[in-house]
């Protein structure tokens, strides 16, 4: 058995001494073509210092081997050594075999760095120089797919399934297709690339990209089939559950939904989404302590949330919870740059609790927003005449009757200010 074979088989056991001692044999005792498997193996497993020695080694003794540099250059790539790479890929000549090669590990780098067009013009001189490679045109995709340049992916993915091509390093080119044209809006695109995978090959984030665009095409029965795959597969993907809970509620299952969302919180407790959506589920299903729950854990988590503060707001409006509403409001009032919708709830709960001069001046805050809702100008009219306040009364009457010409009673009451002025 060689030095290489123990080696291996010392670390696959754990036995990270015996590893050792046995890595340093291979180095003086096996031949270069075991030692060459060695650091394969080695770089495959992670191991990237052992794979630098090992192959450091063998470049001493084959200078003229370019794929051991540009291999030894990803390596320190990987290591953040970006001097080092740059050394070894420096020295692959274009008539060098490894020339193609030595492109790509370049444009990993430079990509890494962010130097985005100097990696793009290191794929585009490696696919013009060796067209029939589809490693190159592979990477180009995903140079672009990584990049948000979709429809440019999907021409070099096309182009590789034209050419006879699924798959390429583990990555499946329809899954690919599927998710760029799903990014690019091409929903139908995307769900025909997508049904080209056996749904038993999908992985979940595959399942999640093909109900996510079922969703998108309306098509509730299969989303709902996908995103409970996913939950299945793997309870911990805690992107699904919004939009599972989503599926569900357009199919009018709105306590499923909830459930779903109580399954996600359960994954993920500071999920804002899920808490915002429960709330609104729970609202939908007249469960307002439900509802209660979910939107106060939701300000807790972020106090500054307005759209979790005025829903939380408007319930205890319409519970009849004005002391409670006053105090929830009181503070965000205080501190200004607030909804409008806040001004006419916190009068609301002022109104209640006979606080007028509270209720009368956000009363006023609130009209700038809301004078051309019915509701709000008679809910005004309604305080202005409690308060005996004829002036600011006729005015809101004549602005609700301008608004309402159909509401008689209105227009009556209007007419008796208007005969008592006269």
């Amino acid at each position: 058995m060689s030095y290489a074979k123990q080696m291996l088989d010392a670390l696959k056991a754990g036995r990270l001494e015996a590893s050792k001692t046995a890595f340093n044999h291979a180095l003086r005792h096996d031949d270069d073509e075991t030692l060459y498997s060695l650091a394969e193996d080695l770089y495959a497993l992670g191991f990237l210092r052992q794979a630098r020695r090992t192959y450091l080694q063998l470049l001493k003794k084959y200078p003229d081997e370019d794929e051991l540099r540009t291999t030894l250059a990803d390596i320190a790539i990987s290591d953040g050594k970006t001097d080092e790479a740059l050394t070894y890929l420096q020295a692959v000549k274009p008539e060098s075999p490894a020339y193609a090669q030595s492109l790509l590990v370049s444009a990993d780098l430079y990509q890494q760095q962010g130097l985005y067009e100097v990696s793009e013009q290191k794929l585009l001189t490696a696919r013009r120089l060796f067209p029939d490679e589809p490693i190159i045109s592979f990477a180009l995709a995903e140079f672009y797919f990584d990049s948000g340049e979709y429809q440019k992916a999907i021409v070099h993915y096309e182009a590789l399934v034209e050419a006879g091509e699924t798959e390429i390093a583990k990555v499946n080119l329809f899954q690919r297709l599927g998710i760029a044209s799903a990014n690019s809006g091409e929903f139908e695109q995307a769900r025909d690339y997508l049904q080209k995978i056996p749904a038993a090959e999908m992985d979940s984030n595959t399942l999640f990209q093909s109900g996510f665009i079922a969703l998108q095409l309306k098509d509730y029965t299969q989303a709902i089939t996908r995103f409970e795959t996913v939950v299945e597969q793997d309870p911990q993907y805690s992107s699904v559950y919004p939009y599972y809970a989503d599926a569900l509620e357009a199919d009018s299952q709105l306590a499923a939904a909830l459930r779903v969302v109580q399954a996600g919180l359960a994954v993920d407790q500071y999920n804002e989404v899920l808490f915002d959506k429960g709330a609104h589920l729970a609202l939908r299903l007249a469960d307002s302590t439900t509802a209660e729950t979910y939107l106060q854990q939701l300000l807790h988590i972020d106090p500054e949330n307005m759209q979790a503060l005025i829903e939380l707001s408007n319930l205890y409006v319409k519970l009849g919870r004005h002391e409670e509403n006053y105090a929830l409001l009181a503070p965000a009032l205080q501190q200004g740059d607030v909804d409008p919708q806040a001004y006419w709830n916190f009068a609301r709960s002022a109104a209640e609790l006979e606080h007028a001069d509270t209720a009368r001046s956000n009363y006023l805050l609130a009209y700038p927003t809301f004078k051309n809702e019915p509701a709000f100008l008679k809910e005004l009219i309604n305080f202005f005449r409690g308060q005996g306040l004829r002036a600011e009364t006729l005015a809101a009457l004549q602005r609700y009757v301008k608004l309402v010409p159909t509401d008689d009673d209105m227009a009556y009451l209007l007419d008796d200010y208007l005969a008592d002025q006269n």
